[in-house]
């Protein structure tokens, strides 16, 4: 039978996570929900002020909130300059889901001269090719498939059927989601008069300690020299890193964002949801690209934000400003030939 889950006061969960407690510091909490679901026994938060109009009806046990906002909680409050941060390390205390255990299943497949650490874990279908170093305390789920040769620092997790191709290496508490690919061919091809030449992709993929990798995401090996993650680099689902990129620490890429071959990303940069480069650019640091934004030079500026995408409208209205973009010629052709009658 499970055992149920544990339950903390404020005091305890403020305490631990360096909060400022308002309320009363004995009130025990065991879960967390949305300002509009949550109950008596739930912690929620408010980041984003669209939700501040739920916060009066809410019924959570305390909201972790900035403190400009803590005089309008009904109730308990954990005060936090970042309470979405503050919120996500607070949440860990209610992560339940179920680890693997160690061991290594019996239809693993395990390579000659393997290096496994300790308290590690491979799952069912698992392939571990010809001299493979696992660290220890590491997770391979079921149907991965570890090229020869790869390298997985402590505490890194592949969750199910991640491939790490050749000359792989992941440093340590490296988290990679399921059907990512790492390692996989770059597209490189050179044209000659017969058609394609492939170019051989000779270099490898290093990932940083702290690197999260989502579902289904590449990462392309370099050609010439490796694709570079520095540490605590954030690639979320979907996502296409092209050979030889080389992303700063503390970046983070939304889905279906695209980086196209030999872009140099600084630190702490992100981009939106469905943007990218062309390739062989380089970005300066803290730079910031918003959803559906393309970006074909190099931006220099570091801190700045670039924008490209043009916002959803009613299908009207966006019908009548496509069909203004499509005459402007005309107009424009009619402006000038009224400037030139004035003239004469």
């Amino acid at each position: 039978m499970d055992s149920p889950n544990p339950r903390y006061t404020l005091a305890d969960i403020a305490d631990r996570f360096g909060l400022e407690l308002r309320g009363d510091e004995t009130h025990l909490v065991g879960g967390v929900a949305t300002l509009a679901d949550a109950g008596p026994d739930d912690i929620s938060f408010l980041a984003n002020t669209a939700y501040l109009p739920k916060l009066a009806d809410s019924r959570a046990g305390v909201v972790i909130i900035a403190a400009k906002h803590a005089d309008s909680c009904p109730g308990n409050a954990l005060v936090s300059d970042n309470p979405y941060a503050a919120y996500a390390k607070v949440a860990t205390l209610f992560d339940h889901r179920p680890r693997n255990a160690p061991g290594v299943h019996d239809t693993a497949v395990i390579g000659s001269d393997v290096s496994i650490g300790e308290a590690v874990h491979v799952g069912a279908g698992a392939v571990i090719g010809d001299g493979c170093v696992i660290g220890d305390g590491c997770d391979i789920g079921p149907n991965c498939v570890l090229a020869p040769g790869v390298i997985l620092g402590a505490g890194s997790r592949l969750v199910a059927n991640v491939t790490l191709c050749d000359d792989v290496r992941l440093g340590q508490r490296v988290m990679v989601h399921p059907g990512a690919v790492i390692g996989a061919d770059g597209f490189g091809i050179a044209r000659d008069t017969k058609g394609w030449i492939k170019v051989p992709q000779l270099g490898g993929v290093r990932l940083g300690d702290d690197c999260e990798i989502g579902a289904n995401a590449c990462i392309d090996r370099g050609a010439i020299g490796h694709t570079v993650l520095e540490e605590d680099v954030r690639i979320d689902n979907l996502v296409q890193v092209g050979h030889n990129c080389h992303i700063g620490a503390h970046s983070a890429l939304a889905a279906f964002a695209g980086l196209s071959g030999s872009t140099r990303v600084g630190r702490n940069v992100l981009f939106g949801g469905r943007s990218g480069t062309t390739g062989h650019l380089e970005i300066a640091d803290g730079v910031t690209v918003t959803g559906m934004t393309m970006i074909s030079k190099s931006i220099t500026e570091p801190g700045s934000t670039w924008a490209g995408g043009i916002p959803g409208r009613p299908i009207r209205e966006w019908q009548r400003a496509l069909g203004r973009l499509f005459r402007l010629d005309k107009t424009i052709e009619r402006l000038q030939g009224r400037d030139n009658n004035t003239e004469k």
